[in-house]
Formats: C-alpha cells, sequence, structure tokens
C-alpha cells in the first residue's frame, strides 16, 4: 500500500494561519501529478509548531482532498508517547491510512525504551505505524536490531529511513523480512536505496516537481535503471537546493516558482530562504526543467 514518490507536504500558511485552501490546490495537484501517497504533519510540515487542533485539522483536510485516490500518511510523532497515542487517534478518526512516528528527541531513550515506546502505540491504536529513524533530528538511532523487535509488534508497517546509510537498507531486510517496506527519507540517495530493495521515498522535493518524483520512482519499480538514472540526475541539484537553507523554506520557495501566488511563510523559530538559497533553487529548476 505505501510505495513510490510520497511527498512530506509543506503546510501552507498566510497571514499565521494554516491556509486551506491553498493546502486543498496542493493535495488535488499532487495527486493529478501522480504521487502514491502524501504524508501531512511531517517534519517539512513544520508540526512541531502547530497546535494539536491545527494538526488534525491539517490531516482532516489532506484527506477530504485526496478522496481515498491515494493513501495518506498521517505525522503523529512526538517525544510524549501519550501526545503521539493521542495524534494517532485523532489521524484515524479523520480518515488517514497509516501513521508517521518519530520518536526519542531530546528524550534520548535507550533502545529497549524505543521498543517499548513504540509497542505502546501499537497497541493502543489501528493505524498502521510507518518508524521514522531520523537520527540527525531525534538524536537516537533505531539500529536495525531494535528495528527487527519493533516490526514483530502489532501495527508496525515498515521505516522511513533517514540515516543515509545505504547499508541499512539490506541489514533492515534480512532483520525484518522481505515485507517490511523500507522508504527513504533522503531524496538524493533515493535510487541507492531503491536498487538495495527500498520501495520509495518520502520526498521534500516531490512537493515541488512531483511529477518528475513519480516517473523517478516508477522507473525503479520496473526495473529502468537508465530512465531512473536520468531523471536522478535532472533532480539531484534540486534534491540538494531544498536544503541550502532550513528546510522548508526553500521548498516554499519553490513551490512559489512552480505555482505563483504558493505562500512561502514559515513559522518561527524558522525564516524564508535567503537570497543564496533562492539562487541555488533558481538554478536546480531550472536544471530540471520545471520552470
Amino acid at each position: 500500500m505505501f510505495f513510490g514518490s510520497i511527498p512530506a507536504l509543506v503546510t501552507p500558511f498566510s497571514s499565521g494561519r494554516v491556509d486551506e485552501d491553498t493546502l486543498r490546490e496542493l493535495v488535488g495537484w499532487q495527486v493529478e501529478q501522480g504521487s502514491d501517497g502524501l504524508v501531512p504533519c511531517g517534519t517539512t510540515g513544520e508540526s512541531a509548531t502547530m497546535t494539536g487542533a491545527e494538526q488534525k485539522r491539517v490531516i482532516e483536510v489532506t484527506v477530504e482532498a485526496a478522496e481515498g485516490r491515494i493513501p495518506v500518511i498521517a505525522g503523529c510523532g512526538s517525544n510524549s508517547v501519550a501526545i503521539a497515542i493521542d495524534h494517532m487517534r485523532a489521524a484515524k478518526q479523520a480518515g488517514a491510512d497509516a501513521a508517521l512516528i518519530v520518536m526519542g528527541y531530546y528524550n534520548r531513550p535507550s533502545q529497549s525504551g524505543l521498543v517499548a515506546a513504540f509497542k505502546a502505540m501499537g497497541e493502543a491504536s489501528e493505524l498502521p505505524i510507518i518508524v521514522y529513524n531520523i537520527p540527525g533530528r531525534a538524536v537516537v538511532d533505531i539500529l536495525p536490531e531494535t528495528m527487527a523487535e519493533i516490526a514483530k509488534l502489532p501495527n508496525i508497517a515498515g521505516v522511513k529511513d533517514a540515516t543515509g546509510n545505504l547499508g541499512r537498507v539490506t541489514a533492515q531486510r534480512l532483520a525484518c523480512g522481505p515485507d517490511f517496506v523500507q522508504l527513504s527519507g533522503n531524496d538524493e540517495t533515493a535510487l541507492a536505496f531503491n536498487i538495495m530493495g527500498g520501495v520509495g521515498c518520502i520526498s521534500v522535493t516531490a512537493n515541488v516537481a512531483p511529477k518528475l518524483c513519480s516517473d523517478f520512482q516508477k522507473a525503479t519499480r520496473e526495473g529502468r535503471w537508465e530512465d531512473a538514472v536520468k531523471l536522478q540526475d535532472r533532480l539531484f541539484p534540486l534534491h540538494m537546493a531544498m536544503f541550502t537553507d532550513a528546510s522548508p523554506a526553500p521548498a516554499k520557495y519553490a513551490l512559489s516558482r512552480v505555482r505563483p501566488g504558493f505562500p512561502t511563510e514559515v513559522r518561527l523559530p524558522l525564516v524564508e530562504a535567503s537570497p543564496a538559497s533562492k539562487r541555488a533553487v533558481d538554478e536546480a529548476l531550472e536544471h530540471a526543467g520545471v520552470i
């Protein structure tokens, strides 16, 4: 159910509020362009700056606008297990198909603590869980042997792996089994990730170039590696440009170039992309042929 190009959606803000109309338009465009799923309220969606009510509403709007055409994996993570469970219950009520759970940040739990946390969440909700392993932000790394324990728990469907360690794909396949869904959390390594057994990417770049990202993922699924490499070469500068400033500021600026009028507003402590970042984005968009 979870594969291919899955944009980690930005959340459009206007005058400090969620811009629901623009969010609906963004979701509709993503579906039309061939995205295989959607992740609202992830890191790229600035979930850390949202109230609980805003997070629930963004998930509701995304589900409504998707109209069941592609799955919605709702960002539900928190450094509090109790709050994550509340998010999962709200996401289930809103009609989401799965929950993306980042766990560990600031608390720095042990590996056994991570297993216990996912056990509690898996037992508290029927939503399938995509484990989000991102040591760069969460500080703690979910090791392959720990992932194998987590994979045995109720409702665990797979992982969004943002470790940047490509060896993890093989290690986790051997540890967790071939049915464990592995999604890359890094656009720039998605080609190698899929060659090693991954099935898709939860992508920042797909916000901006959804058709190219979808075509790239389809090429890897069909074993058309020469086509995939060509698409990777078109997209690579854009992958890198998305992080020339604090994300998602470059992605929002890029969307304003691709979809004129898209709001570039981000919430503090983030600020809009710098002039240097904007130049890098412009050059990458031109290289990709998006503008």
